[in-house]
């Protein structure tokens, strides 16, 4: 509903969604479903916005500021490049070693604090935060790697 604004669309998004995940599970090794179903689910609703760009806009009101051609395109523009950022850093994440990997995604993408970590992974509280701290920079260095060859 975020992305579509129409109920009956947002319905047949799900179904497609779950097609699409039941299909490329396999090909993938998920470590954590939550935040790979969400991703898939937030890429189709965006292919989508991005397939038919008139169908989901919101009728302009006296209340809303309009945006100048320039800026509406230069905001399209921007929206790719975080779409690539994101696409890339995904890439990248994968690429991390496994304990990096699973302390990154526990600690930004499950919200998870360093002693829930710690329990979860049983590694040391300064293991979890030396994890962290290299995964972090890790990323950077294959994120920027990455940008800088595409």
């Amino acid at each position: 509903m975020k992305y579509l604004k129409d109920e009956e669309e947002a319905k047949d998004v799900v179904q497609q969604v779950f097609l699409k995940a039941i299909t490329e599970l396999g090909k993938y090794k998920v470590d954590y479903f939550k935040s790979w179903i969400y991703m898939v689910a937030k890429n189709y609703c965006l292919m989508k916005l991005r397939d038919n760009p008139g169908k989901y806009r919101t009728p302009i009101s006296e209340n809303m500021n309009v945006m100048l051609p320039e800026e509406e395109n230069e905001a399209r523009i921007s929206g790719m490049e975080k779409e690539k950022k994101l696409a890339l850093l995904s890439l990248s994440l994968e690429e991390l070693n496994p304990a990096q990997k699973q302390c990154i995604t526990l600690f930004y993408i499950d919200k998870k604090s360093y002693q829930e970590i710690t329990d979860q992974t049983g590694f040391t509280m300064m293991q979890v935060k030396s994890h962290i701290q290299n995964g972090k920079r890790n990323l950077k260095m294959l994120l920027d790697e990455k940008l800088n060859n595409s």
